[in-house]
């Protein structure tokens, strides 16, 4: 009888899945970008810690972009390196590029929120475009890419930011997990119900942000820059999605698994304050591939119903694998098919381990 039950549950967990398959994420991989039909000026806005290293890679890569008129604002956040005299000759030289200086965060602050506002309010233009000194553009019609999103009328455009391709497992876990986390969430936007979005490539409009009354909801929260102002903007804003590989930027991964796992940490614990019916979807897609697993190896421990188990656990992994590498194509995301069950297997149980963390969370500061 137990047996029966826990091929029953098992059962259930699989369709779940294959529901947010058919219904999310093989639409997704048939998503079209529109056309950009108008190319409004545009505010490009980093905020930066001691990122020297890195924004003398971005930099000329930003004011490299192919659009008509646009700026690069760049917020200084409290860097004590060589930052600043980089930036001030970088503004010397280029007519739009601009320099935001923060020397201190007030101390009920988040000190990432605060240049971010900073900079909104020192942008000059309507439109802005976001992104982090450690990521790169994929190609100079960036900005134009990520701007075609408005054309639909949205106030607010999800991009798709993946993490650079490196040696080792650990890279092919990061990547994976960037990419379901991506597939979720761009999914949910493509339908109409976006939860989240990712900071290292968002754009939206200073009306939308002064709509939603900025940051100002979760100020004092680590992280959320990116999810939570999404969170917000999304009951008074159209949210549209962009995700052509011209209009990705990529992003350096963690080198270490303790780094790695810090930062999504601080990603989880953000994600408590998401609205209850967002955290429910996210809760049942995950839950139920935890599970999945679960019942499958107690199954499997008590050797019971092999035929079934494998039949449920086959088409389990055909449908959900197909739809994820529908979408990786989509995106021109590179996955590895080979490692693909060990990675899912390890993503979701390493995603239960963290969760249980975020219980015994302590603050982290950004930087």
């Amino acid at each position: 009888m137990i047996p029966i039950i826990l091929l029953a549950l098992l059962s259930i967990c699989v369709l779940v899945q294959l529901y947010f398959a058919f219904v999310y994420f093989f639409p997704l991989s048939r998503h079209q970008d529109p056309a950009i039909t108008q190319h409004v000026p545009v505010s490009v806005i980093v905020a930066a810690h001691n990122e020297q290293d890195n924004l003398f890679e971005l930099l000329p890569m930003l004011l490299d972009q192919e659009y008509p008129e646009f700026e690069i604002l760049v917020v200084n956040d409290r860097s004590d390196d060589d930052t600043e005299f980089y930036l001030y000759e970088l503004e010397k030289q280029f007519p739009n590029f601009k320099v935001v200086t923060v020397k201190k965060t007030p101390e009920y602050l988040n000190s990432k929120k605060y240049a971010l506002a900073l900079g909104i309010r020192a942008a000059k233009y309507e439109h802005m475009l976001f992104t982090d000194a450690d990521c790169r553009p994929y190609s100079t019609k960036w900005i134009e890419k990520m701007q075609s999103g408005y054309v639909t009328g949205a106030d607010l455009v999800l991009g798709y930011s993946p993490y650079a391709q490196l040696k080792g497992f650990l890279n092919h876990l990061i990547r994976y997990e960037t990419l379901l986390t991506a597939i979720q969430y761009l999914s949910q936007a493509n339908k109409g119900h976006a939860y989240m979005g990712v900071g290292r490539n968002l754009s939206y409009t200073k009306t939308c942000f002064f709509r939603n009354k900025g940051f100002a909801s979760h100020i004092k929260t680590t992280g959320g820059d990116d999810d939570l102002f999404v969170r917000d903007a999304v009951n008074n804003s159209k949210v549209n999605i962009v995700i052509d590989k011209e209009a990705q930027t990529c992003s350096i991964p963690k080198k270490t698994f303790r780094e790695w796992t810090t930062q999504k940490r601080r990603h989880l614990s953000a994600g408590k304050q998401y609205k209850a019916n967002d955290k429910r979807k996210i809760g049942a897609f995950v839950i139920s591939n935890i599970f999945f697993y679960v019942l499958a190896i107690i199954l499997l421990v008590i050797n019971s119903h092999l035929a079934i188990l494998a039949a449920i656990v086959g088409l389990r992994h055909i449908v959900m694998f197909s739809a994820y590498a529908s979408v990786a194509r989509r995106l021109n995301d590179k996955l590895s098919l080979f490692l693909l069950p060990v990675l899912d297997i390890v993503y979701f149980f390493n995603y239960l381990f963290l969760g249980i963390s975020v219980l015994l969370y302590k603050r982290i500061r950004w930087k």
